[in-house]
């Protein structure tokens, strides 16, 4: 199976090297499309010439509009979308691979996720189950997109790309469109991606809790109010699967300080508690 890796790019050169260096060496088939809307920060000095990468750079109508683009550009087999700020741990895509090869009939796969501080040490880890309807529609996306994995045929076929018109929580949107088609889902239990919590992230903007918000509203009536029952169900699937519990660990990826070569961090106490 050939991967399409589409990476949404405009002024994060730091972050996108580490994460174009962390997709070059999955040893699978892939592609790995830059989507670049012009950045002026020094990115375009080195990235076309980056043969790792496919680069196109041209405006966009932002981040969601972009992967749109990669994707109708891209070739594979499987796809996902990985931002600058995020990395694939290694192997992490042979294992997804082997997933899609056991299991014919899933059309998307979500896997496990570290979340790291700007030096790359663990801050929280983050496991998934497959989400649910009106949890995704009235309280928070529960699948990291840099750990999710998608056929095909779920955009050549059924249609589902980004829509363009969310700033902000256009990730919501896409994973609630699956849901409601009845889309095949499953979990690779293994963490197979990093998310940099750098400060800048887009899901901490004021904006993108507005704009959430605004999502949260398109919800049944019924659904709303019974929210914080949708929430319980919620906490209570996780805790019989097993979420809130997890071994030490260790992970590696690249840094700012080591751009060549992945470094290694061990995990001795691992928490599933978000701290922002």
């Amino acid at each position: 199976m050939k991967f399409s890796i589409i990476t949404p790019s405009f002024r994060n050169s730091e972050w996108l090297r580490l994460c174009i260096a962390s997709v070059a060496d999955q040893g699978v088939d892939l592609e790995h499309i830059v989507q670049d809307a012009g950045s002026d920060d020094g990115t375009l000095d080195w990235l076309p010439s980056d043969d790792r990468v496919n680069t196109f750079v041209e405006r966009d109508e932002g981040m969601y509009d972009a992967i749109n683009r990669g994707l109708r550009k891209s070739g594979g087999e499987i796809l996902a979308y990985l931002n600058c700020d995020e990395q694939y741990l290694p192997g992490a895509l042979a294992a997804v691979e082997r997933f899609f090869y056991d299991h014919p009939g899933v059309e998307v796969v979500f896997a496990d996720t570290v979340a790291v501080d700007p030096q790359g040490r663990y801050l929280v880890h983050r496991k998934v189950l497959p989400p649910l309807l009106y949890h995704t529609w009235t309280c928070s996306l529960s699948t990291p997109t840099c750990a999710t994995f998608f056929r095909r045929r779920v955009v050549s076929e059924r249609k589902i790309l980004f829509d363009p018109r969310w700033r902000y929580c256009g990730d919501s949107d896409w994973v609630l469109r699956m849901l409601q088609q009845e889309v095949p889902m499953g979990v690779l239990r293994r963490f197979t991606s990093v998310f940099t919590q750098t400060g800048g992230n887009l899901s901490l903007h004021d904006k993108a809790q507005a704009e959430l918000r605004s999502f949260f509203a398109g919800a049944p009536l019924l659904a709303r109010r019974l929210r914080w029952l949708v929430r319980l169900h919620h906490y209570a699937r996780r805790l019989a699967g097993g979420i809130y519990f997890q071994r030490p660990f260790s992970y590696s990826l690249f840094t700012a300080q080591s751009q060549q070569q992945r470094v290694t961090f061990q995990v001795d106490q691992p928490s599933c508690r978000w701290r922002w």
